[in-house]
């Protein structure tokens, strides 16, 4: 597969990636040597009866999915000024204390 300079500014624009029009030839067959490796994992042959490879257990071990609060170093009522009955108590505005 041939990438040339146009492909690499293609995919830096998707990237949001600044690229210097000097860079682009390099960056180009830095690629194509990147996909010319990875077509050659079509070539390793893989046993019929093994089917897939991994490494590892058969099965993970998943922790339970939870969401736990995260822990205040102080509570509410000793962050607020005035704290009551779980309500923080605000005090009226000055020109609106008539209202």
């Amino acid at each position: 597969m041939t990438i040339g300079a146009a492909d690499v500014r293609h995919v830096a624009r998707l990237a949001e990636l600044a690229v210097a029009e000097a860079d682009l030839p390099v960056l180009a067959a830095q690629l194509e040597a990147i996909v010319a490796f990875v077509a050659q994992l079509s070539d390793v042959s893989v046993p019929p009866d093994t089917g897939t490879t991994s490494l590892g257990p058969d099965r993970l071990q998943l922790r339970e999915d939870r969401v736990d609060p995260i822990p205040m170093t102080r509570s509410p009522a000793e962050m607020a000024p005035v704290f009551r009955e779980g309500f923080y108590l605000v005090p009226k505005v000055g020109g609106l204390a008539d209202a």
